[in-house]
C-alpha cells in the first residue's frame, strides 16, 4: 500500500531562520507552497516547516524531530562541509543500518534541537 515518504514536517521556532540554516548548511532548495508555507526540497522529497501550534491535528513540539537524510558524498566529506558551515557534529561518522542497507552517518542538531542524521550508503 505504501511505496515512499513524500514529506515530513519539522516544528521550528522561526521558519525563515530554519530555511536559512538548511540552505546554508545542507544546500537544500527552499520552496514556498500553499499560500506561503515553506519547505526544504531535496530530490523527490521535502521537509515542510511549521511553527508551534500552526497544525492543530498533531502533537508537535519544537525540537522533537529525528530525521535521517541521505547523501551521495562520503561521510568524511559531509562532516567536513558541516564543520565548515559552523555545525557542531554530535556523532560520526558511525556505521548504522538504513532502510536499504548499511550507511555511514553523521549526526547534528539543527538550531531548534531537531536531531538530523546524514547517512551515506556503504557498498
Amino acid at each position: 500500500m505504501i511505496r515512499a515518504i513524500d514529506h515530513i514536517v519539522l516544528t521550528v521556532r522561526d521558519i525563515e531562520a530554519a530555511v536559512a540554516f538548511y540552505t546554508r548548511a545542507l544546500g537544500v532548495d527552499a520552496i514556498t507552497f500553499a499560500a506561503g508555507r515553506r519547505a526544504l526540497r531535496m530530490g523527490d522529497q521535502k521537509i515542510n516547516l511549521q511553527t508551534l501550534g500552526q497544525e492543530t491535528r498533531n502533537h508537535a513540539c519544537i525540537g522533537s524531530g529525528d530525521v535521517c537524510l541521505l547523501s551521495d558524498l562520503p561521510a568524511a566529506t559531509v562532516a567536513h562541509r558541516l564543520r565548515e558551515a559552523g555545525v557542531s557534529i554530535l556523532e560520526g561518522p558511525v556505521e548504522k543500518t538504513g532502510a536499504r542497507g548499511p550507511i555511514l552517518s553523521v549526526y547534528f542538531n539543527d538550531p531548534d534541537g531537531n536531531l538530523i542524521e546524514i547517512g551515506c550508503p556503504l557498498p
